[in-house]
């Protein structure tokens, strides 16, 4: 297998932590986002979406989604388990983990595109270019801050977004919350169960990655 990375971005960060946590090592290759690499016709070969993260099976099959990466690491490396240990744990980390994603992580990824220089004329990831629309960031922005009160108010009733036990829900609402630090959106006031988890996952060691 060979994993395409990039450390800048959040969601090949999303798979690093996973690896971690595993403890799995891949061959990597580093793919250059701020120098266009992934425009670049020797990638669009590799991920027509042009984006990263990206595993290439030994088959040669290719793997261009997060959530799907992790899901086929967890078949063939089933422990330390992370998307659930029965069929209702990986129901819940699968509907987690989706909540986050359309409601956290793509509300700050539409703040931030469409507010960033660098992102000029590049407001959607993918093969084609679309303006930014300044109106959508104070969107995104609004988006992200009503999902932290509700992650607040659901960690207040349990340790880990999907349950007791650590998965790949809490990977991907770690990234999410560090991602709004790059559009400087803090936590909510009051939000303390959020903190708490936060706290507590980002001090694993696998997550500092």
């Amino acid at each position: 297998m060979k994993f395409y990375d990039c450390r800048s971005a959040p969601s090949p960060r999303r798979v690093r932590i996973y690896l971690a946590e595993k403890g799995i090592e891949l061959p990597t290759v580093e793919v250059d986002l701020g120098a266009g690499e992934h425009l670049r016709d020797e990638f669009r070969a590799i991920n027509p979406d042009c984006t990263v993260p990206a595993l290439e099976l030994d088959d040669g099959t290719m793997l261009t989604e997060s959530f799907a990466i992790c899901q086929y690491l967890e078949s063939v490396y089933p422990d330390p388990p992370l998307m659930g240990r029965d069929d209702r744990e990986r129901a819940l980390v699968t509907q987690w983990n989706a909540k986050v994603e359309a409601q956290g992580l793509n509300a700050i990824a539409e703040a931030f595109r469409n507010r960033s220089r660098g992102f000029a004329g590049r407001a959607l990831t993918g093969p084609e270019g679309f303006e930014q629309i300044a109106e959508l960031v104070p969107r995104g922005r609004r988006r992200a801050e009503l999902f932290f009160t509700r992650l607040d108010e659901e960690l207040a009733g349990r340790e880990f977004v999907a349950g007791d036990v650590f998965t790949v829900a809490d990977i991907t609402a770690l990234v999410t919350v560090d991602f709004a630090g790059w559009i400087k959106l803090p936590l909510p006031e009051g939000a303390d169960n959020l903190r708490r988890w936060h706290e507590a996952v980002s001090a694993r060691p696998g997550t500092k990655v």
